[in-house]
Parts: structure tokens; C-alpha cells; sequence
């Protein structure tokens, strides 16, 4: 019988380890991390819109010319406190008129008609800025509208203000908890899968430290092709994260509303370097690992 020539051998180089498992691990586990992100992203912009709806109502004295409407609500906008919309300050001016009218479509009854005059007073309504929308800098805000000239009294609801606050802080506050724990996990998984993907290399390390090389050329390879993982794996995880956000903004119209360009930009970026920089950690380790075992322990 004639003999088969043998096949040639493939020979393992350094740091060849199996990826395909590696950067599966990572993209799913980075792209977790940004999900939960863009939770807390949405999350942050819900709170923001929720405080922006805070209303201070400024009741003005009596009788104030145009020109002295005109001057406070000028000085109102220059206030750092004021919340902005589209580049406008949320200063609105609300009448007596439009309060009696409001009034009497809410009631159902005419107090003008037995009283004979509107006992309202003018106002403007004051949306405030989210950095400011607490009960300490309210006070504060409260006091010195009232030393304005030609306002009589200002009026917030302060227990709506505290609940919406400490809600808003228990949330925060649990979903933070939530990010830690996963971070936590995900760096703990990201490196078990590399140090399993690594176990087939661990003679071929000996081999080399054998032959006298440093330890800088032994880890170079792995370190490269853990950097290289860990950006195709942010890709791949911040792509699949924009898909799944395209599909909910686009079943969820409302949800749109709570999207923020910047953040996203910022956590896709931290994302690539957050893949990057745990695959070259927990390469370095492992590799240092299998370099310092002794022969018996690497069987």
C-alpha cells in the first residue's frame, strides 16, 4: 500500500490563541455595559426634564407700566438660575386676565361678576434650571426675587419639589449600584475568557522563556491582539447597541425626547477604550500567570 506523505503540521505561533470566543465575551459583555449606560443616560435626561417643569410663580404689584414688565422680565432671564429652551430662557408673562379666565373655565363660576373687578395680579412663570431645582437654592432664589422692585410675592410648591428630589436620588442611586455590580462582573468574566483562550499557549510560553527570550517579546504579541479584540469588540458592541436604540426610538416616538447626542457620542468612545484597555489588563495578567508557573503547574 502506498503511504500517504503526512500533512504538514501548523505550526501554534505566539499569542494565536483562539479569539473567536474572546471577542464574543467582550462585545456581549461591553455591550451589556451600554445599554445599561444608555439607561442611566435616558434616566439622567428624564430628571432634567422632570426639574425643568418646576415653576416659580413671580405675583407682581399692581398697576406696573409696560415698561416695568418689560424691565423685569428682562432681568428674570438674565438670571443663571432660569432653564433654557432652544437657546430661549423660560420666562413666560402669565395676566390677571388669562388667570381670571382660567379660573372661571376650572370653577365654573364668574367671581368678576358679583365682585365686580379681577382681584388677580399679573405674574410671570420662571421655569428653573435642573442645577438649581432644590429646596436649598429655591430659598435662596425665593428670597431674592421678593427684593426685586414691583414684585409682591413669589410661590413654588416646595413639598413637590422634595418629592420629585428624593425620588430622583433613590433612583440614581440604585441604578449606579446596578452599573458598579455589572462593571464589576464583566471585568471578572472578560478576564476568566481570556485566561481560558490563553491555556493552549502556556507551553508554548515556556518554550520561548526556555530559549532566553524577554519577557517584553513574549508579551507583545498577546498584548497586541488583545488591543486588537478589544477594539473590534467595542465596534461590534456599539454598533448592536446604536441598532437596538434606532429600533426603540423608531417604536417609540416619546423616547427620542429623552435622547442625548453628546452622552451617547462620549459612552460610545468610552466603550472602545473600555474594551480595549480591560483586554490588554487581563492579557498582561494572565500571560504573567503562565510565566511564572512552575513546570509542574502547567500540567
Amino acid at each position: 500500500m502506498a503511504k500517504h506523505p503526512n500533512k504538514p503540521t501548523r505550526k501554534k505561533k505566539l499569542g494565536s490563541y483562539p479569539h473567536t470566543m474572546v471577542i464574543f465575551t467582550i462585545t456581549l459583555a461591553l455591550f451589556v455595559i451600554g445599554l445599561f449606560s444608555t439607561l442611566l443616560i435616558h434616566a439622567s435626561k428624564l430628571s432634567d426634564i422632570v426639574k425643568q417643569s418646576i415653576e416659580v410663580q413671580v405675583y407682581l404689584d399692581f398697576d406696573l407700566t409696560q415698561t416695568q414688565l418689560a424691565r423685569l422680565k428682562n432681568t428674570f432671564s438674565q438670571k443663571e438660575y432660569i432653564a433654557y429652551l432652544n437657546q430661549q430662557p423660560q420666562v413666560r408673562f402669565f395676566s390677571k386676565e388669562e388667570g381670571a379666565k382660567e379660573f372661571i373655565q376650572e370653577s365654573g363660576e364668574d367671581f368678576m361678576a358679583f365682585l365686580g373687578d379681577n382681584p388677580l395680579r399679573d405674574a410671570f412663570i420662571l421655569n428653573i434650571n435642573p442645577d438649581f431645582a432644590d429646596s436649598e437654592h429655591l430659598k435662596k432664589i425665593k428670597a431674592e426675587l421678593e427684593e426685586m422692585d414691583g414684585v409682591y410675592e413669589v410661590q413654588y410648591v416646595a413639598s413637590l419639589i422634595d418629592s420629585i428630589n428624593q425620588n430622583l436620588k433613590k433612583i440614581s442611586i440604585i441604578l449606579l449600584s446596578f452599573a458598579g455590580i455589572l462593571v464589576l462582573v464583566v471585568v471578572i468574566l472578560i478576564n476568566n475568557t481570556i485566561k481560558l483562550a490563553m491555556f493552549s499557549q502556556r507551553f508554548l510560553i515556556r518554550s520561548m522563556q526556555l530559549v532566553g527570550a524577554t519577557a517584553g517579546f513574549i508579551q507583545r504579541p498577546f498584548m497586541n491582539r488583545a488591543i486588537l479584540q478589544g477594539f473590534i469588540s467595542s465596534l461590534l458592541a456599539s454598533g448592536m447597541l446604536l441598532g437596538l436604540l434606532s429600533y426603540a426610538y423608531y417604536q417609540i416616538n416619546e423616547l427620542y425626547l429623552l435622547r442625548d447626542e453628546t452622552k451617547l457620542i462620549i459612552l460610545g468612545i468610552l466603550l472602545v477604550i473600555l474594551g480595549m484597555v480591560i483586554g490588554f489588563i487581563s492579557s498582561y495578567r494572565a500571560v504573567r500567570k503562565y510565566m511564572h508557573l512552575s513546570l509542574d503547574e502547567l500540567y
